[in-house]
């Protein structure tokens, strides 16, 4: 697994361990689930966005 470096203000960092904490993650576990979560979000609003384009283009060419 790769290391990565982030550089963020030391109170974000305090509330990213305090929610990793409380959730029993430690912060790369913590930050993985955010970014993954991310990621699955931007997916599902980039099918939305096509489906949405397609559609508009169906009523553009009918």
């Amino acid at each position: 697994m790769a290391k990565v470096l982030v550089t963020m203000p030391d109170e974000f960092l305090n509330r990213v361990d305090g929610l990793a904490g409380s959730e029993k993650l430690s912060r790369s576990e913590l930050i993985r689930e955010a970014l993954k979560n991310y990621m699955r979000r931007l997916s599902k609003s980039q099918i939305e966005n096509a489906s949405k384009n397609a559609d508009l283009l169906d009523e553009i060419l009918k």
